[in-house]
């Protein structure tokens, strides 16, 4: 691949608006190097086009560039939940009118899987509105990921902080992803969440890769928050080290009675925007569009799946908001020459 130039020459031809001839490829960060924030802003100031042309580039270097990966989640345990995210209909501080449950029976959880699977996906997500998980749940949880690898699925979950015993459990018990977004940037996780703090978030990161467990994180656009925030995220996202391996970036979907249901959505070039500065600051990253797909146009999410988009969840519910129907998802992908994974 041809080098064009160094990190900082790069982000000094991006500021003055020149660019390389487009049929030379676009070096991607070194992964050994820490995105700086202008960097990172310099990405979000280059013409659409341009952006498009190189995260495409890059995602064909690390991707099959027509598959798109299938995931399915369960919501295994809804609402009442401690934490006040202000985003989240799950969360006990509000009122959105979303009834709690208990725990998932695993035979019941098995079931869904199966049917998950005979749907299309290869990945299979667990959720449970918890801030952490109780002691007297592990045995179940671990059932669950032990019956749900046992078809042949890929595994993931999301239950909160956790202990280091805890990851341990579920690393012990096949569990391939542990799914915690940290929602936005560091500077801005206070205006969203305050039961918990930026810091616990990375601490149970550090804690699941400790465990050997695959990362994934993501975060949360639409949410009333800055351009440089989302530049912000996105730092916070690849400068881990190393970068998650499945990046899920949602768009909010508001509910009314959370603090942040009445915030304006992102213009979907935007959007498409966000996701191409994902592949590019994280080439060998899954990143999957994830919540507010159902209320994305055809012609979004192909911009997206251009931006080098290759993950999505199906099924018609993400755990309380509603999600496309297979029939849709099937003819999207048939329109577009993209081939399930």
């Amino acid at each position: 691949m041809v080098k064009l130039m160094d990190i900082q020459s790069r982000v000094r031809s991006v500021k003055a608006k020149t660019f390389a001839h487009p049929s030379v490829n676009y070096e991607p960060h070194p992964m050994h190097e820490r995105w700086t924030r202008d960097e990172v802003e310099a990405l979000f100031s280059l013409p659409f086009n341009d952006l498009l042309l190189r995260a495409q580039t890059i995602h064909r270097e690390n991707f099959a560039p027509n598959t798109v990966q299938m995931s399915q989640l369960l919501s295994i345990k809804t609402g009442g939940c401690a934490e006040n995210c202000g985003y989240c209909n799950q969360s006990s501080h509000f009122d959105t009118g979303l009834k709690a449950t208990k725990l998932v029976d695993v035979e019941k959880v098995v079931e869904a899987a199966k049917k998950a699977k005979a749907g299309g996906a290869s990945r299979f997500c667990m959720g449970a509105a918890w801030r952490e998980p109780k002691e007297r749940d592990m045995g179940d949880l671990c059932d669950m990921i032990a019956e749900v690898k046992d078809l042949g699925l890929e595994t993931c979950m999301t239950l909160g902080m956790l202990t280091k015993d805890q990851a341990k459990q579920l690393a012990n018990s096949g569990l391939d992803y542990y799914n915690h977004n940290i929602d936005t940037a560091p500077e801005d996780y206070g205006r969203v969440i305050t039961t918990r703090t930026f810091e616990d978030r990375l601490h149970t990161l550090n804690t699941v890769r400790e465990s050997g467990m695959n990362v994934c994180c993501g975060g949360i656009v639409g949410m009333g928050e800055k351009v440089e925030d989302r530049a912000g995220l996105l730092m916070a996202l690849a400068n881990m080290a190393p970068p998650p391996e499945s990046v899920p970036i949602n768009a909010l979907v508001p509910v009314e009675g959370t603090p942040l249901g009445d915030s304006e959505p992102v213009h979907p070039i935007e959007f498409a925007r966000l996701i191409a500065i994902a592949r590019i600051m994280m080439p060998k990253s899954y990143v999957r569009l994830s919540a507010g797909r159902e209320e994305m146009s055809d012609e979004t999410q192909a911009l997206c799946f251009m931006a080098g988009a290759n993950s999505v969840f199906v099924g018609e519910t993400l755990l309380t908001t509603d999600n496309p129907e297979k029939a849709k998802d099937e003819a999207l992908f048939d329109r577009l020459g993209i081939i399930p994974e």
